[in-house]
């Protein structure tokens, strides 16, 4: 029988019309006389009627004999439900179709979880993914995700951009994360590695003239996974030539805004907003701010500059810095509630955590109220703008530490109390970042993005000076409070490469050995270029409302970047590694070597 109509289209209206159906059976009841199956395609449930005054005796038998997911397709017409059975919770929930013929497709083992069951362990649906995808909210998270890269593709192609696949079988040039390596069969001990990003592939696109590329890319990177990270994983990739930084801005924030609305029915204003990194870092304490919510950090170092409160002023004698966050409304905070937050900022190294409550006639208590003077406490006030009913919320430490614990605070304080509204989208840049930061256990400068950031011109001249002050022409679009994108504009002149190299601590021998293709591709005719990279898993994921990327992939990893269904990775067999002239020294095939 030849499917003529999914499982969730039928309504009232196409009551009388003789339909095919196929499908899985979601469930079956039998109240006796007759039989009512649930009938589950990938578009929704049409309940079926198997009525012994209707349907012949060898049919009724097959209905008797189903089971949860056999596959089967069924023959009949549609007619409308008695009012009193009408199901308002389906969309098919008007109608039902009374069955004249039933071919049983396919028959099914017990299933290890039932379909419905949202407790099963995660271990357990991911050996099984193929039935979690099953399951609605799954399939429907994956189309939407084929919805958002069709949107891609239009969007970028009427602005004239060429999708191009770069390879995936590339060299390894490691820096920052570890790369996945290939064996070569015919080059022995030779290595290909799974490309962590299309990078130097779309920068020699720039040099070819392409001038307009993208490719929605497969990436892959060795590191430790958690919830928004796979060892494989799809960025949108673009870049363009001829381009400065508010370019790539512009293309990048209106794509956005296209998908939002396209998906979401949410307009979204453009341009987006823009914070330095320094300032996003001296007010939420995160270089991917969610700006949802006020808590913005307050900086009390120069009030408590002269303080006599000697944790205080250790720390601002050696240089580190005294801020709070004040939460409204809870000076009536628990010991015990304040004391997890005090466990919360312990987590991103900070010491403790002061506390001073606002009372109702304005005056300062609380537990540091004691170590400040009153005219301290008087500034406290003033800068963090806390009014009667408020509670401040002080850590003391390196800036670093001071950030990395109050940002990190003000998003659990947002969280649970209800702060965030989670059908608000807000998009923000954050540009100007450090070209590079010294690595205390390397000894060396080591570059914050990649090394073919471009800095700013203006902070050239401090490149052999004074690095730390050098900006880069970089930029990170956050949303909610994660980053899912970032690029920037490129080194296009080979004497400033070489100079970034050098800085870096890349001789020039170790630079030709690593990048010596790219390099002369900029000494041939480089024009000026820039781009991005949007975490395509990421996006889907906030647009879906998930709460991890691997609701979002069809076949995901697990965080020790294993995969339950079809147990890889795993051992292969001894000709395989002779061939590669690999020997195992651990794991399972050690001996056999």
């Amino acid at each position: 029988m030849k499917r003529t109509h999914h499982c969730g289209e039928l309504r009232s209206s196409d009551a009388g019309t003789r339909v095919v159906l196929n499908g899985w059976v979601h469930r079956r009841r039998d109240l006796g006389g007759l039989i009512f199956i649930d009938l589950r395609d990938r578009e929704g449930i049409t309940q079926l009627v198997v009525d012994p005054a209707a349907t012949a005796a060898e049919q009724v038998n097959t209905a008797q004999l189903l089971h949860d997911e056999w596959v089967i397709a069924a023959r009949g017409t549609v007619r409308q439900r008695p009012g009193t059975m009408v199901n308002p919770q389906l969309a098919t929930g008007e109608i039902e179709v009374v069955v004249e013929a039933l071919d049983v497709l396919n028959r099914a083992a017990p299933m290890p979880f039932h379909l419905d069951d949202t407790t099963v362990a995660e271990d357990i649906r991911l050996r099984y993914r193929y039935l979690e995808i099953r399951r609605s909210a799954i399939a429907r998270n994956l189309r939407l995700r084929h919805r958002v890269a069709k949107l891609v593709r239009d969007f970028l192609d009427a602005l004239g951009f060429v999708e191009i696949e770069t390879p995936i079988l590339s060299k390894s040039t490691p820096e920052g994360a570890r790369d996945y390596l290939v064996p070569s069969r015919v080059h022995p001990g030779a290595f290909y590695a799974l490309p962590q990003a299309p990078q130097q592939y779309k920068q020699l696109l720039m040099v070819a003239g392409i001038e307009r590329y993208f490719q929605i890319a497969r990436c892959f990177r060795d590191e430790d996974l958690r919830a928004d990270r796979q060892p494989e994983f799809t960025q949108v990739d673009i870049e363009m030539s001829f381009v400065d930084q508010a370019d790539v801005l512009s293309v990048s924030e209106r794509m956005l805004a296209h998908i939002a609305r396209e998906i979401l029915d949410v307009e979204v204003p453009t341009p987006f907003p823009r914070l330095s990194y320094t300032e996003a870092m001296n007010r939420y304490g995160s270089d991917k701010p969610d700006v949802r919510f006020g808590l913005e950090l307050a900086d009390l170092s120069g009030a408590l500059q002269k303080s006599s409160f000697r944790v205080f002023r250790r720390v601002l004698d050696t240089g580190g810095c005294v801020k709070a966050i004040s939460p409204q409304g809870l000076s009536t905070a628990s010991r015990r509630t304040l004391d997890a937050w005090a466990g919360e900022v312990a987590g991103f190294g900070a010491k403790g955590l002061a506390s001073l409550r606002v009372e109702t006639d304005g005056s300062v208590g609380g537990q540091a109220a004691k170590f400040l003077s009153e005219d301290e406490k008087r500034d406290i006030l003033g800068i963090t703008a806390a009014a009667p009913g408020d509670l401040i919320l002080i850590v003391a430490d390196t800036p670093k530490v001071v950030h990395a614990a109050l940002g990190h605070l003000r998003r659990v304080i947002a969280r649970d109390q209800g702060l965030i509204s989670p059908d608000r989208f807000a998009f923000v840049w954050v540009v100007d970042f450090p070209l590079l930061e010294f690595d205390d256990e390397n000894n060396r400068y080591v570059a914050v993005h990649h090394p073919f950031t471009s800095p700013r011109i203006e902070d050239v001249p401090f490149l052999d000076s004074t690095p730390e002050k050098v900006r880069a022409q970089a930029y990170d679009v956050v949303l909610n409070g994660v980053e899912i994108g970032g690029g920037s504009i490129r080194i296009h002149d080979p004497g400033m490469q070489a100079r970034m190299f050098e800085r870096l601590g890349i001789s020039a021998e170790e630079s030709e050995d690593r990048f010596g293709h790219l390099l002369t591709a900029l000494k041939l005719g480089a024009p000026p270029h820039g781009g991005i990279a949007l975490g395509f898993d990421r996006l889907v994921m906030l647009l879906a409302g998930a709460e991890s990327i691997r609701d979002v992939i069809a076949f995901p990893k697990t965080t020790r970047a294993a995969c339950l269904m079809t147990g890889s990775p795993a051992p292969v067999d001894a000709h395989q590694l002779e061939e590669l002239h690999i020997r195992c020294t651990t794991g399972v095939d050690a001996d056999s070597q």
